[in-house]
């Protein structure tokens, strides 16, 4: 079988493996047995994004850790950091999403996580890995009332609107403030609109409207271009676009000006640092980050 994981999951186009309905299941089988720590009833949350290869990968999935005696939660298209939450929140053992992120709809990837809703470990992925290409998966088989049941959640969205809302600062509210939404056809498409309209905002929404093969076509965080447009066509005083899962953004200000992650990253550590929150007056951002890239760590004085 070769090499699964990479740096996000397992990633290919859709139906070529290790895309494949088998593979999935495959994972799905690996991936319950290792999550078979206790003794107690074991649940798997299973989420996914707007791309139409998600139904079969889910279904999959859904059979390979059925049949190996572990219960699916099934939470259907949401933000990738909200298939992490509802894991964590719902107690599951694990997580699983299904998505191909910024990529085009013809891929997918298959992302673990770990019952805290963090990345699977490498550890754990290497250990899946040799599950299956071991074939020691093959004669693990439980019968009878030991099979799993898949179940879907379906109040999945509103505790993740609520769970966002609270991360919000109570005393301050969006009100005045004209917001357009590009959610990329994506996984952002129902939960985005509701959380900013509830803070307050007046939201405009575009590209909202998945098909199943519309998801990140010229649209969302990799072609900012459009909501650059759009914001001052609409006089709005922001732009936010999401990626197709929901895990990345790009802002665009009221003058079309583009806000990368390394300029969010920026502002928000000059924030707190004026409030005296910023621990050490030091930013961490990964290797992606230009700066990071580029020289040492920054300290916010830098950036003032």
């Amino acid at each position: 079988m070769g090499k699964l994981f990479g740096t996000d999951g397992v990633r290919g186009i859709a139906n070529i493996e290790p895309m494949t309905a088998e593979t999935a299941l495959a994972i799905g089988r690996a991936t319950a047995h290792i999550c078979k720590r206790h003794n107690n009833r074991h649940r798997i949350v299973i989420g996914k994004d707007t791309r139409i290869s998600c139904y079969m990968l889910e279904n999959a999935l859904t059979a390979g850790i059925c049949s190996m005696g572990v219960d699916v939660l099934l939470v259907g298209p949401m933000p990738t950091p909200g298939i992490a939450f509802i894991t964590k929140s719902m107690r599951a053992d694990a997580g699983v999403v299904i998505s191909a992120s910024h990529n085009p709809y013809q891929d997918n990837g298959i992302k673990l996580f770990s019952r805290d809703g963090f990345k699977l470990p490498d550890s754990v992925e290497a250990e899946i890995e040799d599950l299956l290409t071991s074939g020691r998966i093959n004669d693990i088989r439980p019968t009878a009332s030991e099979i799993g049941k898949a179940a879907r959640i379906d109040d999945a969205m509103g505790r993740y609107i609520v769970f966002c809302k609270n991360t919000f600062p109570e005393n301050i509210s969006l009100e005045g403030l004209k917001l357009l939404l590009d959610c990329a056809n994506g996984a952002t498409y129902k939960v985005a609109p509701v959380i900013f309209s509830e803070l307050g905002a007046e939201v405009i929404t575009i590209n909202d409207h998945p098909n199943g093969m519309n998801i990140n076509d010229g649209c969302g965080a990799i072609h900012p271009d459009k909501l650059a447009h759009k914001v001052k066509e609409c006089g709005a005083d922001i732009g936010l676009a999401f990626d197709g899962d929901g895990d990345r953004i790009i802002a665009v200000d009221e003058t079309g000006g583009l806000l990368t992650g390394d300029h969010i990253i920026a502002i928000c550590a000059r924030h707190f640092k004026q409030q005296g929150r910023l621990k050490n007056d030091m930013v961490v951002t990964t290797p992606m980050s230009l700066r990071a890239a580029t020289g040492p760590p920054a300290r916010a004085a830098e950036i003032d």
